[in-house]
């Protein structure tokens, strides 16, 4: 069955990640980790379904309440004609504008994610970044952006620019799954992989914090006794890097 295909494409592409990422994942961690401890602001960004990254990773349950999002205004699916997100991420220079126009400063942290790596918002948004003092965390796909070329101007693609980039283990073209009798693949894993990623950057961002004796700023569910009153009081005590009140 192609279900079954897609099951164990999704979780052979999660082993490979667990294993090959865990340098990577160490050295981003260690970037938010001093982040947290001084004080800086963590922000993500990702256009169309990239922006599903930036959703799993703000105001989630178990997740690190410091993380804001930047809105890709009208790159994620609530833009209608929905096909416009496609023409918006192409425009040169607005990556720039969008990450000039939040509160990302110098010393902060950018975690962008981009599975090709080639269009002109991450890219931009990177170069900005860069050029901010802003330390950009990656997630894409090496197999997916080596097998394109740069849609941006400098022909540089988001791996380019990052200080940490993360694998989120997708084939180029995304999908993975192939159905006899018909050419396109289906399956896509670059969703599965990224937020796997991101949980798993999240969840050793916490250990370490832990380790060293200092109180995470993690959700509890509202929908837990208690949970609310937990997340009003890390909401005060944090509120001068939380941009997304």
């Amino acid at each position: 069955m192609s279900a079954d295909d897609y099951f164990t494409q999704a979780i052979e592409a999660l082993q490979r990640i667990a294993h090959s990422q865990k340098e990577n994942l160490s050295a981003a961690a260690d970037l938010l980790v001093e982040a947290v401890i001084g004080d800086r602001s963590i922000f993500s960004f990702g256009a169309s379904h990239s922006f599903m990254i930036t959703e799993e990773l703000v105001y989630r349950t178990g997740g690190l309440m410091v993380i804001n999002p930047i809105y890709p205004h009208g790159m994620n699916l609530s833009v209608r004609p929905v096909t416009l997100t496609s023409r918006l991420e192409r425009i040169p220079g607005l990556g720039r504008e969008l990450l000039e126009y939040s509160p990302a400063r110098s010393g902060d942290i950018l975690i962008l994610t981009s599975t090709s790596g080639r269009n002109a918002v991450a890219i931009d948004m990177a170069l900005h970044a860069r050029e901010s003092g802003i330390h950009v965390i990656g997630i894409t796909s090496i197999a997916y952006t080596n097998s394109v070329e740069s849609r941006h101007p400098s022909g540089k693609k988001v791996i380019d620019l990052c200080d940490i980039a993360l694998d989120n283990g997708a084939p180029a073209g995304d999908s993975a799954v192939e159905v006899p009798g018909f050419a396109q693949r289906v399956g896509p894993l670059s969703t599965i992989g990224g937020c796997a990623l991101a949980n798993a950057l999240s969840a050793e961002v916490v250990a370490r914090l832990v380790h060293r004796g200092i109180e995470p700023p993690v959700f509890v569910s509202a929908n837990v006794d208690g949970g609310e009153e937990h997340n009003a009081a890390q909401f005060e005590k944090n509120r001068g890097r939380i941009h997304f009140l």
